[in-house]
């Protein structure tokens, strides 16, 4: 390799696996542009990485989301970004609330929600459904979990992404899209507290009310900490699943016999799904920096190293998925890494799998086909996250 590798360039946003194979079999520990992180990308790294936070501390996650000019990031400053044990007393508070009990009561309401919205989709003209589907059945179930009001979920995705993609992605010398950033910053951390400041008055039954009522440790959490947890609850409840529905369809479209099997057999669904996150995951790299100088995949580096642990990479290591650049419904074994590995494996993965589903289930009884829009559709990717930022199909009733 005579030069690094660039994990932000155009193409390898648009498709980055062939250059995941490429670090694996060439570099699978290297340094990437842009500012030099080092990239893990081999499957066995990968969950060395993530099993090891004594190591590879997630103090690196809030490195990369609150450069100096954003000048605070509530997302930097949650559970995401902890370390053993202070991570494990906060997430405590919330696990039961993702739990198979609050599933199962959850279901019918999201069921419902879903074949609401699939029904307003039009049928044979062309549509983008990410606005109308892919993000509106996430934005409603996360809401409806914190009891946000209906008239503020088309700007839960806006905030999600300029407080992470937003301030990632931003070159030194692009000042509009850091005022961006931190205008959505200051709205998020407003409206949340004016939210937080209701439910003091009101509780009401909801996740925010909960968090109020919690104490870690024999104490109430403060402000900032509450702000940090629903920033948390936003972007992991919405990012994933948005990323997930948009991709399920990219995959259908792509496999058009694969609709005419899932249509016709709903018990597959869930396989499907799991191979989606394993084939097109949304989360393609979380952050890590290093506690003591450590060596991995035959590479030593010091204390303080800045590493992108590449899962997107491990999803299609040769080592541990064979042939893993073909879609296969009927691929064997588990495969939960999409949802992160270790102590911060994601609390929602249960949630996010159910709407998946029934988000499925609801276009499957709405259209007998599916077919590309007259527009190319386009990828949103960060430097952690990736899924269809448009995307334009037809939906056919024969």
């Amino acid at each position: 390799m005579t030069a690094r590798y660039n994990v932000l360039s155009p193409e390898f946003r648009n498709d980055p696996y062939p250059t995941y194979a490429d670090m694996r079999r060439n570099a699978p520990v290297c340094q990437v542009d842009p500012g030099g992180m080092w990239a893990v990308t081999r499957h066995e790294d990968v969950i060395f990485v993530l099993k090891n936070p004594e190591l590879f501390s997630s103090r690196g996650f809030g490195l990369a989301l609150n450069p100096p000019w954003l000048g605070g990031n509530p997302f930097a400053d949650s559970m995401i970004t902890m370390d053993p044990p202070q991570h494990g007393r906060l997430r405590a508070l919330v696990s039961r609330a993702f739990g198979t009990f609050s599933m199962a009561r959850m279901e019918p309401h999201v069921r419902a929600f879903a074949e609401q919205a699939v029904a307003e989709l039009p049928l044979g003209e062309p549509v983008d459904v990410v606005p109308p589907y892919a993000l509106r059945i996430p934005a409603f179930v996360i809401g409806d979990l914190m009891g946000l009001p209906l008239s503020l979920h088309a700007r839960l995705k806006r905030w999600a992404d300029l407080i992470t993609g937003g301030v990632t992605t931003v070159r030194p010398d692009e000042h509009d899209r850091k005022e961006l950033a931190r205008g959505a910053v200051a709205d998020l951390r407003r409206y949340f507290g004016e939210l937080l400041e209701e439910r003091r008055r009101a509780p009401a039954e909801d996740l925010v009310s909960d968090l109020l009522a919690a104490k870690v440790d024999g104490e109430a959490l403060t402000e900032d900490e509450l702000i940090a947890f629903m920033t948390l609850l936003l972007v992991g409840g919405i990012e994933t699943a948005v990323n997930m529905l948009g991709a399920s369809l990219v995959v259908l479209l792509e496999r058009p016999e694969l609709w005419e099997t899932l249509r016709a057999d709903r018990s597959l669904i869930p396989a499907f799904i799991d191979e989606v996150l394993r084939y097109e995951p949304p989360l393609h790299a979380v952050p890590r920096t290093t506690t003591a100088e450590v060596e991995i995949g035959g590479v030593k580096l010091p204390k303080g190293a800045a590493l992108l642990v590449m899962t997107g990479s491990a999803n299609r290591d040769e080592s541990q998925f064979p042939d893993p650049d073909r879609f296969n419904l009927a691929r064997p074994g588990p495969k939960n890494l999409p949802f992160g590995h270790g102590v911060h494996f994601c609390l929602g993965a249960q949630l996010a799998r159910m709407e998946g589903r029934l988000a499925l289930e609801a276009l499957f009884d709405h259209a007998r086909r599916i077919s590309p829009g007259p527009e190319p559709m386009a990828w949103h990717r960060t430097l952690l996250v990736r899924g269809p930022g448009s995307l334009p199909l037809v939906l056919h009733s024969t």
